[in-house]
């Protein structure tokens, strides 16, 4: 494990990392094959589909040293990654242990496509450790969690599900998008893989899709083939951006943890709001958790607004600063209603029963004023009021 700060890797890489031909900054290398030079096996072909040009390499280093992996993969979204990962590990009559509230592509991913490949899964509250055994069948090959869920922000017990994968011989997984190895780093737990959407904090400038698989080399390279495969590879064009969007990310995230909780303290005294998720503040049921595993709560948060079914529309068609769209990560401040977007194929009864009432709004801090930001709030609900 390198001894260099994340914000140093996040510039150079790990220090095994070379320029390529001395160049500062590494080139697009728009191509989509290199001269053959007697490589022994088809995945070391340097060929564009393979994730091995100069391209991806310069991020695979710099990737799995902000991780303190041993190797890591890109490509082409975030879903990519984790489709990838979860069916590399799990195939016919084997068994998924996922956490209850889940990103909704991930669900739909998990409920609708692997069964198609004959794996079932079990779904486990991630703050009950106790409950967890009695889930485990001996089919059950993979355990899989959020660092924070999405849209909920609850912090699941991260020791505790590294352990029992550890102690029942699983490979676990952790979507790390929303806290960012800036904020959390979930290997140096014991997790066996790291999966990211690109798209989001890591590249930061809501510009390109990418994921990213990052851990144990063996899984790595299993994983990689199996992508290979599936043909998931990330351009040229977008490695250059993400690899650019790292370099800043350090920088990024300490100004949205920060921007964060001064969000959330303001819509957790507002009158208009009934309650506010964001592991910041003192009350929420897993700050002490969070306060132990992260170095920040994060530019993420959610609250339910008052009102009737039309006031979470109302209040983010009010917001003048504030941009009325999915996704999350950005340099921009960014706000969605779930029900309506991210977690749409739920039904309302299972909305629910994750926590996702209809009057949800999801925030994605950006790099704004936290002033301009509060005041931008401030006059939405005003004029949503009337």
């Amino acid at each position: 494990m390198s001894k260099r700060a994340i914000d140093t890797k996040l510039i150079h890489g790990s220090a095994k990392a070379r320029r390529v031909h001395g160049a500062v900054v590494t080139p697009i290398f728009q191509t989509a094959m290199f001269e053959y030079a007697g490589e022994a096996i088809g995945h070391d072909l340097k060929y564009l589909r393979l994730n091995n040009s100069p391209n991806h390499l310069a991020l695979h280093d710099k990737l799995a040293a902000i991780e303190n992996a041993e190797a890591s993969l890109v490509a082409a979204s975030g879903m990519a990654a984790i489709a990838t990962a979860l069916s590399t590990f799990l195939g016919a009559g084997d068994r998924l242990l996922a956490q209850n509230v889940l990103y909704g592509g991930t669900r739909s991913f998990i409920l609708e496509d692997l069964p198609k490949m004959g794996v079932g899964c079990d779904f486990f509250d991630g703050g009950d450790p106790a409950s967890w055994p009695a889930l485990l069948r001996p089919e059950t090959k993979v355990i899989y969690a959020e660092a924070a869920t999405n849209p909920t922000l609850r912090v699941a017990d991260h020791r505790a599900i590294a352990a029992f994968a550890r102690d029942h011989g699983l490979i676990a997984m952790i979507d790390n998008t929303f806290a960012s190895p800036v904020n959390f780093r979930p290997l140096e737990l014991g997790y066996d893989l790291s999966l990211h959407s690109a798209t989001k904090y890591l590249n930061g400038h809501s510009d390109l899709i990418a994921g990213v698989i990052a851990g144990r080399l063996d899984l790595v390279q299993e994983a990689t083939h199996k992508l290979n495969r599936w043909g998931g590879s990330l351009d040229p064009h977008a490695c250059f951006l993400l690899d650019r969007g790292l370099k800043t990310l350090a920088l990024r995230v300490h100004r949205q943890n920060e921007t964060a909780v001064k969000l959330a303290q303001f819509l957790a005294a507002h009158p208009a709001v009934a309650k506010v998720n964001y592991p910041g503040l003192a009350d929420h049921p897993d700050h002490r958790r969070a306060a132990e595993l992260f170095d920040g709560f994060g530019g993420m948060l959610s609250f339910e607004v008052k009102g009737g079914p039309d006031a979470p529309e109302r209040l983010i068609q009010a917001c003048k600063l504030i941009i009325y769209t999915f996704s999350l990560g950005g340099v921009e401040t960014l706000m969605i209603q779930p029900a309506r977007t991210s977690h749409i194929n739920m039904s309302p009864e299972e909305r629910l029963e994750a926590g996702i009432p209809d009057n949800l709004i999801r925030v994605s801090v950006g790099l704004e004023s936290a002033d301009d930001l509060i005041a931008d709030l401030s006059q939405a609900f005003d004029a949503s009021a009337d």
